[in-house]
């Protein structure tokens, strides 16, 4: 663990700074990761107004 810790402790003291295509990748898996969450909360959020609109709808008498 120790040894772990000191290559993390090396690489945040390393004065080479990223490319622009480390920054490129970056934001590739960032944009990635995004995508896949609005597309996971739009279902569920779908699928909770059609579950309270049914359940509206069937309250009501359907009028």
């Amino acid at each position: 663990m120790r040894r772990f810790l000191d290559h993390v402790v090396n690489f945040l003291k390393d004065d080479d700074g990223p490319t622009a295509v480390e920054y490129a990748v970056m934001l590739a898996l960032i944009i990635v990761v995004c995508l896949a969450a609005i597309s996971v909360v739009g279902k569920n959020a779908s699928s909770t107004f059609n579950t309270v609109g049914q359940s509206i709808g069937s309250t009501t008498g359907g009028t």
